[in-house]
């Protein structure tokens, strides 16, 4: 039977079991080293897809002749595509083995790619930006299954966030990197770039990823069921409240940095790349407090990202502090990534495909909730420093869904495992 939080007081000294345990003894290290890196990899080329095209906008829509609102359309299109695409494939896979589902969904992300680069009009680019934003979350689910699956029960948060990993690295070098090389060679170069990151993905998974049979009762309506699960929609909300909070900061980091932190135009790429670099940190510091309580770790982070977006409000008025905080915001913000993650498997064992993907929708939400709210106080007149008040404010509310959450758990019975097929 699995173990359960007694509260935030105690969170941090439970360890929790795996509702996916790991497989036997004899995979090395090195295959399971191999084997996340391979998705690790696909995480890699999803992340820079999806935040490059935002500094490529301005020559995108003076190509195609488009204003800037409908290059925003574009980006819309992907996010929209994660939203669907997450529970659509994910529930379409289940009685796939989670290899040929990863394999299945890289191909159709690197299609998407490669008819970007090849489009020729507006209305094919914006058909090609869904269609790659279709099997994201889907992708980072099965993703996230496998690793688990994978590794040693106490280890398997952070081989969940090694995957994750992907995407915080590509906000360090893949897309600072895709934004040059489309600023220099034309910005459909970005998604040549990324369709070839996608074809070494599909190489490295083929190679390295083992097969495991198909899990016995999986089916489309049991995948289907976890969205009858309170405790899922809980754990969704606490993404999409909570990191909203991260987001209403991000949105507005540059005009913030310039307009109040006095924070000179030229040094925003080291602002960018500060809070890349702590989104890598706080990625890996929080796949290792997962695999000591799922729950804990949630709180506590909850709670960091509440008072450090309130301090951040106030230390943004001094460039030097301003730049600690951008870091700081990024690390722990991202650390609440993988115990999500690890939560939905958790509660939802039996479906754990669709479960986990959601979290990608959940967080894309986050994303347009954050920038929604953060732009609606900067246009009342409360200034640059008012997103990061609201985004405290959304990371308490998350706070107190995830204790609400906890509560529901105690007053529930343990959930026994659903065992996975052995890899081969």
């Amino acid at each position: 039977m699995r173990g359960q939080d007694t509260g935030a007081g105690q969170a941090l000294s439970v360890v929790e079991t795996s509702p996916v345990p790991a497989l036997p003894a004899q995979k090395s290290t090195a295959n399971l080293v191999l084997a996340i890196l391979a998705l690790a990899v696909g995480g890699f080329g999803i992340g820079t897809t999806e935040f490059a095209i935002m500094g490529l906008l301005p020559f995108m829509v003076a190509d195609l002749g488009v204003d800037i609102p409908a290059g925003g359309h574009v980006i819309s299109a992907y996010a929209l595509g994660v939203v669907v695409g997450a529970p659509l494939l994910s529930t379409l896979g289940a009685r796939l083995p989670h290899k040929r589902v990863a394999l299945a969904l890289m191909l159709l992300f690197t299609l998407g790619n490669l008819s970007s680069y090849i489009a020729t009009d507006y209305g094919w680019l914006l058909l090609s930006r869904f269609i790659s934003g279709l099997p994201h979350g889907a992708f980072f689910g099965v993703a996230a299954v496998i690793a688990a699956s994978l590794s040693a029960p106490t280890r398997r948060a952070r081989a969940v966030a090694m995957v994750m990993m992907g995407l915080s690295v590509a906000n360090v070098v893949g897309v600072p990197f895709a934004t040059w090389l489309g600023q220099q060679f034309g910005w459909r170069t970005m998604f040549l770039l990324v369709g070839l990151i996608g074809i070494l993905t599909l190489g490295m998974i083929t190679r390295f990823v083992p097969h495991q049979d198909v899990r016995d009762g999986a089916s489309i309506t049991g995948e289907l069921g976890a969205l009858k699960r309170g405790q899922v929609w809980m754990t969704l909300l606490i993404g999409t409240v909570g990191f909203g909070g991260f987001f209403a900061v991000y949105t507005y980091i540059a005009p913030t940095m310039t307009e109040v932190a006095g924070v000179s135009e030229n040094l925003l790429p080291v602002v960018v790349a500060l809070y890349g670099l702590g989104m890598v940190a706080g990625n890996i510091v929080g796949g290792r407090l997962a695999d000591i309580s799922v729950l804990g770790t949630i709180y506590w982070v909850m709670g960091s990202i509440s008072v450090c977006l309130l301090v951040f409000a106030f230390a943004v008025q001094w460039a030097p502090t301003a730049l600690l905080f951008v870091f700081l915001v990024g690390a722990i913000g991202s650390s609440l990534i993988p115990s999500l993650q690890v939560r939905l498997m958790d509660v939802s064992p039996d479906a754990p495909s669709l479960a986990s993907s959601m979290n990608h929708a959940a967080l894309n939400t986050a994303n347009a909730l954050g920038a929604f709210l953060g732009g609606a106080v900067i246009a009342f007149g409360w200034g640059y420093t008012a997103p990061a008040l609201v985004g405290a404010v959304l990371a308490a509310f998350g706070l107190g869904v995830a204790l609400l959450s906890g509560r529901m758990d105690r007053n529930r019975p343990s959930v026994d495992p659903v065992p996975v097929p052995a890899a081969r």
